[in-house]
């Protein structure tokens, strides 16, 4: 179900916590798979699950809550911009809007040609960075500008 390269990322985290309580590591388990697969099916849900010892529903439960985890197939890069009050006060929704017209979409919406998914984010934890916007849940872009998204899209076309 997943390659050896994340059972052994797994194992690393799994690593991280007494030997009883190896379900803690559920967060990065589910990151990891998601990294590899793209999203995160049921299956690799279950997956995830048996390989941690722990009911499926618990590892539902974590990544229904949390909206770092794709349940569904998105585009090549999930652009998440910050819309909470600080970001929405410091052009958060400007922002979004710009998104919005440079790729054609809206929220929740992927683009044609599958490259681009625009979602709309809570608190990324740098309010004093707004706005801000999240690539691939991973590379965090602030203070943006309409230019600097013109030459984000861009990087992210090539």
């Amino acid at each position: 179900m997943l390659s050896p390269e994340s059972l052994k990322k797994i194992d690393h985290e799994i690593a991280k916590y007494p030997i009883d309580k190896k379900q803690s590591a559920v967060m990065s388990a589910l990151a990891i798979a998601q990294d590899e697969k793209g999203w995160l099916a049921n299956e690799t849900m279950n997956f995830v699950a048996k390989y941690l010892g722990m009911p499926p529903i618990a590892v539902y439960e974590v990544a229904t809550f949390y909206n770092m985890y794709n349940l569904e197939p998105l585009g090549e890069y999930k652009i998440t911009v910050c819309t909470n009050l600080p970001c929405a006060l410091s052009g958060g929704n400007d922002v979004a809007n710009y998104v919005k017209k440079k790729l054609s979409i809206g929220f929740n919406q992927t683009t044609a040609d599958g490259k681009f998914t625009l979602k709309e984010g809570e608190c990324m934890g740098a309010c004093g960075d707004a706005p801000v916007l999240l690539v691939n849940n991973k590379r965090m872009c602030s203070f943006m500008t309409n230019d600097m998204i013109d030459q984000l899209l861009e990087e992210l076309s090539k």
